[in-house]
Protein backbone atom coordinates (compact mmCIF):
# COMPACT_ATOMS: atom_id res chain seq x y z
CA UNK A 1 0.00 0.00 0.00
CA UNK A 2 1.50 3.62 -1.09
CA UNK A 3 1.53 5.91 1.47
CA UNK A 4 3.29 9.82 1.38
CA UNK A 5 3.25 12.16 3.46
CA UNK A 6 4.43 15.61 3.53
CA UNK A 7 4.61 17.65 6.41
CA UNK A 8 6.44 21.03 6.68
CA UNK A 9 4.64 23.77 5.61
CA UNK A 10 2.96 26.60 7.39
CA UNK A 11 2.87 30.73 7.19
CA UNK A 12 5.67 32.27 6.88
CA UNK A 13 6.53 36.05 5.16
CA UNK A 14 7.36 37.14 1.98
CA UNK A 15 11.13 36.61 1.40
CA UNK A 16 10.96 33.65 3.95
CA UNK A 17 11.94 29.74 3.52
CA UNK A 18 10.54 26.83 4.54
CA UNK A 19 11.75 23.25 3.77
CA UNK A 20 8.69 20.61 2.83
CA UNK A 21 9.71 16.88 3.21
CA UNK A 22 7.65 13.91 1.99
CA UNK A 23 8.42 10.29 3.88
CA UNK A 24 6.90 7.63 1.39
CA UNK A 25 6.38 3.72 1.80
CA UNK A 26 4.70 0.83 -0.45
CA UNK A 27 6.82 0.69 -3.43
CA UNK A 28 11.10 0.78 -4.83
CA UNK A 29 11.95 4.59 -3.82
CA UNK A 30 15.12 4.47 -4.54
CA UNK A 31 14.49 4.05 -8.46
CA UNK A 32 11.51 6.60 -9.08
CA UNK A 33 11.86 10.00 -10.20
CA UNK A 34 9.94 12.01 -7.49
CA UNK A 35 8.19 15.34 -7.74
CA UNK A 36 7.04 18.12 -5.72
CA UNK A 37 3.41 19.01 -6.92
CA UNK A 38 1.27 22.00 -5.72
CA UNK A 39 -2.82 23.19 -6.33
CA UNK A 40 -3.54 26.61 -5.82
CA UNK A 41 -7.19 27.46 -4.95
CA UNK A 42 -9.04 27.79 -8.17
CA UNK A 43 -5.73 26.04 -10.15
CA UNK A 44 -4.74 23.00 -11.41
CA UNK A 45 -2.28 20.98 -9.92
CA UNK A 46 1.21 21.43 -11.45
CA UNK A 47 4.76 19.84 -10.91
CA UNK A 48 6.89 22.61 -9.09
CA UNK A 49 10.26 20.41 -9.38
CA UNK A 50 11.16 16.67 -9.31
CA UNK A 51 14.25 14.78 -8.71
CA UNK A 52 15.41 11.29 -10.68
CA UNK A 53 17.44 8.17 -8.84
CA UNK A 54 20.47 9.39 -10.13
CA UNK A 55 19.68 13.03 -8.43
CA UNK A 56 18.80 15.10 -11.59
CA UNK A 57 16.91 17.59 -11.17
CA UNK A 58 14.08 20.14 -12.73
CA UNK A 59 12.28 22.69 -11.74
CA UNK A 60 9.16 25.08 -12.98
CA UNK A 61 10.60 28.43 -14.24
CA UNK A 62 8.66 30.36 -11.69
CA UNK A 63 10.72 28.41 -8.97
CA UNK A 64 13.86 27.69 -10.56
CA UNK A 65 16.55 29.71 -8.58
CA UNK A 66 14.72 29.58 -4.68
CA UNK A 67 13.54 26.22 -4.29
CA UNK A 68 16.01 23.11 -4.10
CA UNK A 69 14.81 19.44 -4.55
CA UNK A 70 16.63 16.64 -2.70
CA UNK A 71 16.10 13.22 -1.80
CA UNK A 72 17.17 10.78 1.07
CA UNK A 73 17.04 6.90 -0.63
CA UNK A 74 18.51 5.51 2.80
CA UNK A 75 14.76 7.35 4.19
CA UNK A 76 12.61 6.99 1.12
CA UNK A 77 12.47 10.69 1.60
CA UNK A 78 12.06 13.26 -0.76
CA UNK A 79 12.58 17.50 0.48
CA UNK A 80 11.84 20.45 -0.85
CA UNK A 81 13.93 24.24 0.64
CA UNK A 82 11.98 27.00 -0.68
CA UNK A 83 13.95 30.18 -0.16
CA UNK A 84 12.85 33.74 -1.42
CA UNK A 85 9.22 32.71 -0.54
CA UNK A 86 6.27 35.10 -2.90
CA UNK A 87 2.30 35.11 -2.23
CA UNK A 88 2.40 33.76 -5.56
CA UNK A 89 3.79 30.26 -3.99
CA UNK A 90 0.38 29.79 -1.68
CA UNK A 91 -0.59 26.44 -2.39
CA UNK A 92 -1.14 22.76 -0.93
CA UNK A 93 1.85 21.34 -1.80
CA UNK A 94 2.11 17.25 -2.59
CA UNK A 95 4.98 14.71 -3.67
CA UNK A 96 3.89 11.83 -5.72
CA UNK A 97 5.77 10.02 -8.08
CA UNK A 98 6.56 11.82 -11.76
CA UNK A 99 4.92 10.89 -13.42
CA UNK A 100 2.17 11.03 -10.95
CA UNK A 101 0.79 7.81 -9.88
CA UNK A 102 -2.84 7.54 -8.88
CA UNK A 103 -2.45 8.27 -5.09
CA UNK A 104 -1.87 11.11 -3.94
CA UNK A 105 -0.64 12.21 0.15
CA UNK A 106 -2.95 14.56 2.38
CA UNK A 107 -0.60 17.51 1.27
CA UNK A 108 0.81 20.33 3.36
CA UNK A 109 -0.33 23.75 3.47
CA UNK A 110 2.23 26.64 1.84
CA UNK A 111 0.89 30.05 2.79
CA UNK A 112 2.75 33.28 1.72
CA UNK A 113 1.90 36.25 3.70
CA UNK A 114 2.41 39.58 5.99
Amino acid sequence: QVQLVESGGGLVQPGGSLRLSCASSGYIFSINTMGWYRQAPGKERELVASITSGGSTNYADSVKGRFTISRDNAKNTVYLQMNSLKPEDTAVYYCNRHPPRRYWGQGTQVTVSS
